[in-house]
């Protein structure tokens, strides 16, 4: 905001002002908003400059330990969905084929249900944490989804089960989108890549999580509800207590300086340094010179300069990214069952498989900030591919489970480097919402993937599936090679000025 001493045209004489115009009112507001836009821009530019100068001490990695674990419950909830399918065809009310191409009846519907809600919560939903703030929006799209699935887990129709099932997805689609920008507004640059690793290491543990549960209670029945219905019902409590402890997270300060919230940005970023200095045990480095900020963006500017070629660039990558990760995680017990591996088996598989989802950020710890992101994505696309394919091509059950693991790895090693990606190609002012455009993507996509995968699967068995899968990965990789800039140890406001 502009200084109340030093107001603009203050410097012209006393009677400069009988010399204008009548509508000198309306004409001296711009340069007025103008000089207030310049003190925003500048202020946010210094606090991230402060930011971006921080060691990574404990106190950061606390900030990206909280922020993970509310990820791990997102990606519980995200991932089940393959694992508790058989056991909801089990129990009558879903039919492992579709009837029809897009019958709401089977499998694939559950599946398109819950990306549908993703794509409404993503493309819909993400203007929420740009206008009223990532750490509320954060706690308010976990409590959204966490009812949502509380309800789900009683539902005893195929329209009642997809119907809550699309209503928690759009909750999960919003927390999707916060929590990549939450992350990369709070760390400094030099570890952007490990937070994210952090985020997906803690994240994908639930993988396993979803897996072994669902395993354990497969053919359980407990006051009244088979076991497919308490593992929603787990994650979806496990919800609340993580919500309790993101109180303890501050908001944004570069979302809060960009709103002209100057002072509750400035207490945040000097606490933040008083602490990391007591743990650093000596004075801070001092910080960086600042980069502009640059002039203020609206959602439309995802189209014009620089920005066009980033979007059209991450929806390409995310409409098929999607058909390789998701292909893979959602049918992984169907794909098994389809190799001739009886119910209870692939689910023991699956397990198994699952146990290496948090393995590929846990390596990122150690190279996510020593590669550039977009090679580290094109890198573990072709192996995806290339694992996929052998996928396809063995019966027997090591080679299943360890072609299984590393397409695992795989997969998300370029999770972590692609959620990290997207969120330093676009300015703090529109993040949020331009991410969560370019991410509804891969929802949209993901909602007639499944339908795709279960007719080629029909028609052309997991061989065909996996030369889809193939195909689609192969686009991702030439699509990041040649459009994607590079983004390693630079500062946000650099990257997207």
């Amino acid at each position: 905001m502009g200084s109340p001493n030093h107001p603009t045209g203050a410097q012209h004489a006393p009677g400069a002002a009988s010399t204008r115009a009548p509508s000198s009112r309306a004409t001296s507001s711009a340069p007025r908003a103008d000089h207030d836009g310049h003190q925003t821009a500048l202020a946010a530019s210094l606090l991230s400059a402060r930011l971006d100068r921080l060691p990574a001490t404990r106190s950061i990695w606390v900030f990206v330990v909280l922020l993970s674990l509310g990820f791990f419950f997102e990606m519980y909830d995200l991932l089940f969905t393959g694992y508790i399918a058989p056991g909801i065809v089990k129990s009558g009310l879903l039919s492992s084929t579709t009837p029809g191409l897009f019958g709401n009846n089977g499998v694939a519907g559950f599946i398109a249900a819950l990306f549908s809600g993703l794509f409404i919560g993503t493309i819909a939903c993400g203007f929420l944490a740009d206008r009223f703030g990532r750490r509320a929006v954060f706690t308010g799209s976990l409590l959204w989804y966490t009812v949502a699935n509380v309800i789900m887990a009683f539902q005893d129709t195929a329209f009642g089960l997809n119907l809550w099932r699309f209503i928690a997805g759009i909750g999960i689609g919003v927390e999707l989108v916060t929590i990549g920008t939450y992350i990369a507004e709070l760390v400094p640059k030099q570890i952007r890549g490990r937070a994210f690793a952090c985020e997906q290491a803690v994240g994908f543990t639930a993988v396993p999580c979803a897996a072994i549960l669902t395993y354990l209670l497969s053919d359980v029945r407990f006051l009244g509800l088979e076991g497919w219905r308490w593992v929603v019902l787990i994650g979806a409590h496990g919800a609340l207590f993580i919500w309790w402890i993101r109180r303890h997270l501050p908001e944004s300060p570069r979302w809060l300086a960009l709103k002209g919230r100057h002072e509750e940005a400035e207490r945040i970023v000097a606490d933040l340094e008083r602490r990391v200095e007591a743990e650093y045990g000596k004075p801070l480095p001092p910080p960086l010179p600042p980069e502009p900020v640059g002039e203020r963006k609206r959602f439309r500017d995802i189209w014009k300069g620089v920005y066009r070629k980033r979007t059209t660039m991450l929806v390409i990558c995310h409409v098929f990214q999607t058909v390789g990760y998701f292909g893979f995680a959602n049918w992984l017990p169907t794909l098994l069952i389809s190799h001739g591996v009886t119910v209870t088996k692939s689910l023991g598989y699956s397990s198994i498989i699952a146990v290496a989802a948090p393995i590929g950020p846990m390596i990122g710890l150690w190279l996510g900030d020593r590669f550039e992101r977009k090679s580290m994505i094109v890198f573990m696309a072709g192996a995806a591919m290339v694992c996929g394919l052998l996928f396809s091509q063995v019966t027997s059950s090591m080679p299943l489970i360890l072609t299984g693991v590393l397409i695992t790895l795989a997969g998300n090693m370029m999770s972590f480097n692609l959620h990290a990606y997207q969120t330093e190609l676009y300015p703090t002012a529109i993040r949020a919402q331009a991410v969560g455009f370019v991410y509804s993507w891969s929802r949209f996509s993901a909602i007639f993937t499944a339908f795709a995968i279960s007719a080629i699967l029909h028609g052309f068995g997991v061989v065909g599936v996996f030369v889809f899968i193939a195909v689609a990965m192969l686009i991702v990789m030439l699509v990041i090679g040649l459009m994607g800039p590079k983004t390693r140890d630079i500062a946000l406001e650099k990257i997207s000025h």
